[in-house]
């Protein structure tokens, strides 16, 4: 699912080539992608587009007469660019906007069609699609008051869009890295001090890879959209060594076919955490330390 960094350039690439520009047409080929009837999925044709903004992980447009369009791409939905009445692809493709600039093909690959489109009027219903997650990037006292909230794991209230706006699996995986705190350490167990950490871990996580993302994108439309990026500490990196302290990257992995991905040296000193799955298939078997997972490697590789 694309995070801020991800969506901050769809932001950028929106604003650059179509801000002011009036849309000709829309040409909606799933109908499952609408998920409003009033007002129509038409209502913004003729009108100019005037920002284009984020709620939450959701694209914005927002048009001439309080008239609003939000796109949420879910897992696998991306944004493509092209001419004026480009066509949309026979499989993938979803809907385009047809502007007097270029149109908009929103596309998903994935067999599972979760994207969705939200036409609204008035700011009022746009803001009811927020789900009141703070803005990781804003200041440090909201962030801090929200994870308060809830006793929940560090992991699960990074990624909660109620607690957290924007972050996701990958990007969560990143900031506990970097605060140097384990994913299932609980927000009840920090205190101040441990959540300003986290704040500022965010900010810079965030900030660097929106930055860096920008910087390899330059003026073209962003076509790699996706979880997975070189230069990453931890995510996506299972086995391999952290950039900080050499030790193999440990997961969980969860039912729900997500995993968390850490460094037990740099975050949970030392300690295995739990695999939901295969620890209970394991029980006593289970290596509590990476030390304990070392050995047991090399005594499957001495038999």
């Amino acid at each position: 699912m694309p995070e801020l960094p991800d969506l901050a350039l769809y932001v950028d690439a929106i604003r650059a080539r179509l801000h002011g520009a009036r849309l000709n047409g829309v040409r909606i080929a799933s109908p499952s992608l609408l998920r409003t009837v009033d007002p129509p999925w038409n209502a913004p044709v003729g009108r100019a587009l005037r920002a284009v903004e984020l709620v939450g992980k959701r694209l914005v447009l927002a048009f001439d007469d309080d008239l609003f369009a939000a796109l949420h791409l879910m897992i696998a939905g991306r944004l493509r660019y092209g001419p004026p009445g480009a066509a949309v692809p026979a499989k993938v493709g979803l809907a385009a906007f047809d502007f007097d600039r270029g149109a908009l093909t929103l596309v998903e690959a994935s067999p599972k069609k979760r994207a969705a489109l939200h036409v609204l009027r008035g700011r009022a219903a746009v803001d009811a699609l927020d789900a009141g997650g703070v803005d990781p990037l804003g200041p440090a006292a909201p962030f801090v008051a929200a994870l308060r909230r809830e006793n929940r794991t560090l992991k699960r209230a990074l990624t909660d869009p109620r607690l957290v706006a924007a972050v996701g699996n990958a990007y969560s995986d990143e900031i506990l890295h970097r605060a140097r705190l384990s994913p299932l350490r609980r927000t009840g167990d920090c205190d101040d001090a441990t959540l300003l950490r986290l704040h500022a871990a965010a900010v810079d996580t965030l900030t660097f890879w929106i930055g860096r993302l920008r910087e390899e994108t330059g003026d073209a439309w962003p076509t790699k959209v996706t979880a997975f990026r070189k230069g990453m500490a931890v995510h996506g990196r299972f086995g391999l060594p952290c950039p900080d302290c050499g030790a193999a990257v440990q997961r969980i992995t969860y039912a729900e076919k997500n995993d968390c991905n850490y460094c037990p040296t740099c975050q949970t000193e030392g300690r295995l955490l739990a695999d939901r799955s295969l620890s209970k298939l394991m029980r006593d078997d289970w290596p509590r330390t990476l030390e304990e997972l070392e050995e047991r490697m090399r005594d499957l590789k001495a038999r």
